[in-house]
């Protein structure tokens, strides 16, 4: 089951998001849609974290879907506006952190992905992210400098394809390999080929859902 909730950022964007509560756990995840899409590209995943003990929170991002602007505003954004969506970022870890989750996860994919590495970057409380078809510099958002600011304890699966070449002029494979490389925190990495872009990878390989869910419960587990 889910819940239809909606969030306010601090800059007063109003965004709708899919909530998918699970009864005592302190874990959850924020997933981050690429573009153009909306939360809905996240459902299959977030159904299957919620079998596995996870709150997922699936976020219109602003500008799409039932969110403020959505769902095509974001035809008409600057970079400064895209990258704006990082206070989105910031009021689903609010929600979270409202309904008593302690432990706040990140996925997310394309654009995404980018704002998924800058807030872990910020926040050295947030366990990991995943980033599918990170890219090195989506609307202003550079990958390289915030990679190498992740932190010991956190954790980042950079997942891409070889025919995606909508990364920065580079292939989605080179780009995740890239900044695997650059990585300072616990980190992983898949490339796929022929997998398409983004969420379309999971689509094509469900069973990868399930690695990247063991993925996520390992970097949750308490430490010694």
């Amino acid at each position: 089951m889910k819940e239809r909730v909606t969030l306010t950022t601090k800059d007063n964007y109003t965004l709708a998001a899919d909530f998918y509560p699970v009864e005592a756990s302190e874990t959850g995840i924020i997933l981050l849609h690429m573009m153009p899409a909306d939360k809905t590209s996240w459902t299959a995943f977030a159904e299957k974290l919620q079998t596995r003990g996870f709150h997922a929170l699936a976020v219109d991002l602003r500008g799409h879907g039932e969110s403020q602007d959505g769902p095509q505003g974001y035809e008409r954004f600057s970079d400064a506006e895209h990258q704006d969506s990082y206070r989105d970022v910031e009021a689903a870890a609010d929600f979270l952190h409202s309904r008593g989750i302690k432990k706040v996860n990140l996925a997310g994919a394309s654009i995404g992905a980018n704002l998924a590495l800058w807030y872990l970057a910020d926040n050295p409380e947030i366990r990991s992210a995943i980033c599918l078809s990170p890219g090195l510099n989506y609307r202003g958002i550079e990958t390289e400098p915030l990679t190498k600011r992740v932190g010991k304890e956190q954790g980042v699966y950079f997942v891409g394809s070889s025919e995606d070449e909508r990364s920065s002029g580079i292939s989605a494979a080179l780009a995740a390999e890239r900044l695997y490389e650059l990585c300072t925190g616990g980190k992983a990495l898949k490339i796929f080929d022929g997998a398409g872009h983004g969420t379309v990878m999971l689509e094509r390989n469900q069973d990868f859902m399930d690695i990247l869910v063991g993925w996520l419960e390992k970097r949750n587990r308490p430490t010694a």
